[in-house]
């Protein structure tokens, strides 16, 4: 098969409705829009949510809590997994994201002291615990916040 071959599924695809034109085409006189009322007239449309007047659903809901608009999402990373890595490695944010550690989004990427360390590497993040930092010494690597 090839892609000049390609056909739709018979039934998938529909002829436009024509409206406002004339009898003939089957939506003739009010054009497909009924009798009257705001769907009826020209530009009519509803914003989204919008319920005819009821009290809309997103403000009858209670809200609860505070959203910080500065908040800064901050990604925690064991030490165990840098040894994914190769003795002597340079381990920063781009190399994480690389190897798929740490998400793209994050703000900032912090060490944490989880599991054992049995790799040198020289890390490169924005924090780091004070276990984590002590783990990363003891194998003989370096820890440093950018």
């Amino acid at each position: 098969m090839k892609l000049n071959e390609l056909r739709a599924v018979p039934g998938a695809q529909h002829d436009a409705k024509r409206i406002g034109r004339g009898h003939g085409s089957g939506n003739g006189k009010t054009a497909g829009k009924g009798h009257k009322g705001q769907k009826a007239r020209a530009g009519h449309g509803f914003r989204p949510g919008f319920e005819g007047g009821q009290m809309p659903l997103q403000r009858r809901l209670p809200k609860r809590g505070f959203n910080n608009i500065f908040r800064k999402e901050v990604y925690a990373v064991n030490v165990s997994a840098l040894n994914a890595f190769e003795d002597e490695a340079v381990v920063n944010r781009e190399v994480l994201e690389n190897a798929g550690l740490v998400p793209s989004g994050c703000d900032a990427v912090k060490f944490l002291a989880g599991g054992t360390l049995t790799k040198k590497v020289t890390v490169q993040a924005d924090a780091f615990s004070a276990a984590a930092k002590e783990k990363i010494e003891a194998a003989g690597g370096k820890a440093e916040v950018i």
